[in-house]
């Protein structure tokens, strides 16, 4: 049995982390952000498909996604909440994120994250990521502006 606590170490090595691979997506660093995946994840993202097997086919996918923007790229993670049980944890965050498309012109909107993690020889890695977006489900739109 699991029983959850306050691990306040393993929280701030999670948060440290969480703010290094932040860092490396707004840089555009594939190779750093894949870093912080286990060889084993599954990922849901918000886009292309619905989902990711491997740590390959989501590098894969994340090297799409640096395509998308021509310029300046935004990913700030918000409300972060972190919970640790033993060697499992999992983090849910707000992230503001977008580009600059072609025109120059600025576009973000606000995503749901969440990141559950396993240590794995001392260091935590994502082992299941879930990006969504908030939509109506009567037009089947995603909801751009929604505010936290």
């Amino acid at each position: 049995m699991t029983t959850r606590h306050n691990d306040a170490a393993a929280e701030d090595a999670i948060r440290t982390q969480l703010s290094q691979w932040q860092e490396a997506v707004v840089s555009g660093d594939v190779a750093r952000i894949m870093t912080f995946y286990a060889e084993d994840l599954v990922a849901y993202d918000a886009v292309v498909a619905l989902r990711f097997k491997g740590r390959e086919a989501y590098r894969k996918h994340w090297q799409y996604c640096m395509t998308l923007c021509s310029g300046p790229f935004e990913f700030k993670l918000h409300e972060i909440d972190v919970s640790v049980a033993d060697d499992l944890a999992f983090a849910f965050f707000l992230v503001h994120c977008g580009g600059t498309n072609e025109q120059g012109e600025m576009q973000t909107g606000w995503m749901r994250g969440t990141s559950c993690l396993r240590q794995e020889a001392g260091d935590w890695k994502v082992v299941h990521e879930h990006f969504s977006a908030p939509f109506d489900p009567q037009t089947m739109a995603i909801i751009q502006d929604a505010q936290p």
